[in-house]
Parts: C-alpha cells; sequence; structure tokens
C-alpha cells in the first residue's frame, strides 16, 4: 500500500510539473509569434499575424493544474507552509495530538473542497459548460485536473493522519525532525 501512495503522490507531482512545462512552452510560443510579428512589420511593413489561439486562457488552466496537482507531492515533501512554533515547545504527546488535529481539520477541509470539486466537473459535464475563448474548451475537462488534486491532497491528509495515529512522525515533519528531537545542550555558551 504504502508503495501504491506514494506513487500516486509522485504521480500527481509529475503531472504538476508537466503543467508547468506546458505553461512555458505556450508562453515561449506567443512571444516567438510576437517576435516574428514585430520584424515582419520592421521588414516587410506589415505583420504576419501569428498568435497562439487563447494562450491566456490555457495557461490559466495549466496553472490551476499545476497548483492542485502539486498539493499532495508538496504536502509529504514537507514544502507547505506549516507555522511549527507552537508544536516545537510541546511534548510528544501533546505534539501528538496536535498534529492528529491538524491533519484531521485538514482532511476535512480537502475531503469537502474535493466533494463540492467533484460536482462542478459533474455539472460543467452535465450542462456542456465550455469556456468563453476563442477556442471552446469543455470546462468539465480543466476543472478535473483540480478535482483530482484535492482527492490525492485528502488521501495524502489521510494517509499522514494514519502515520501520526499509528505513533510515527509524519512525512511532512520529517524536516523538522532533528530540531525537534535534539536534546537540548545545556552545557554550550
Amino acid at each position: 500500500m504504502r508503495r501504491a501512495l506514494d506513487t500516486l503522490y509522485r504521480l500527481s507531482g509529475g503531472l504538476a510539473a508537466f503543467f508547468l512545462a506546458a505553461i512555458c512552452a505556450i508562453v515561449i510560443a506567443q512571444v516567438g509569434a510576437n517576435i516574428i510579428d514585430t520584424i515582419s512589420l520592421a521588414v516587410l511593413g506589415e505583420p504576419v499575424g501569428l498568435v497562439v489561439s487563447s494562450y491566456a486562457e490555457f495557461t490559466g488552466f495549466f496553472l490551476v493544474a499545476a497548483s492542485f496537482l502539486a498539493l499532495a507531492n508538496t504536502l509529504r515533501a514537507g514544502s507547505h507552509i506549516r507555522v511549527s512554533l507552537l508544536i516545537k515547545g510541546l511534548g510528544p504527546a501533546p505534539r501528538r495530538w496536535a498534529e492528529l488535529w491538524c491533519t484531521a481539520v485538514g482532511l476535512a477541509f480537502s475531503a469537502y473542497f474535493a466533494w463540492h470539486a467533484v460536482w462542478m466537473v459533474i455539472d460543467s459535464y452535465r450542462f456542456n459548460d465550455v469556456s468563453a475563448g476563442i477556442v471552446p474548451v469543455s470546462l468539465w475537462i480543466p476543472q478535473s485536473a483540480m478535482a483530482i488534486g484535492l482527492i490525492v491532497l485528502a488521501i495524502a491528509l489521510a494517509d499522514e493522519f494514519v502515520t501520526v495515529l499509528r505513533g510515527r512522525l509524519p512525512d511532512y515533519a520529517k524536516g523538522d525532525e532533528g530540531e525537534l528531537s535534539a536534546p537540548v545542550n545545556k552545557e554550550s555558551p
């Protein structure tokens, strides 16, 4: 089970990286088209008229996909912003309860948002909603990336909750482990 979950998180993170690269490719293509048009205008007196249709809309869709698909992998890597100042001062038992509470609340919120995102995708599919840009895109397609990212985040938070429940340090806090478990040396000046 551990291998399957880690693969899911890595796959989600890999897809997020793919969408970031796609944003870069689309922007580079549009900038290249603008440069060619500028050169054509200067040399021929008239632009060629190159354009990547709906590039702003597609980069927006890809940004949403990258952001939401990266959530679980980022959580597991401990890269989410986390205020650990309070937890640093807690002993092992209170820290465990605080981690359980935090992961439970995070799980509840992500499951709630995932539920509604899935229903938004279903509604968009059922009503055949399309984007308003030059290139009409069925909205359920980009919305699916958001829903999938939230589902994977909920799975990751449930995974972390079970990890803490079993008495182990969650993966997102492993970077803090040395800092939190290191003995205090009172002899140092």
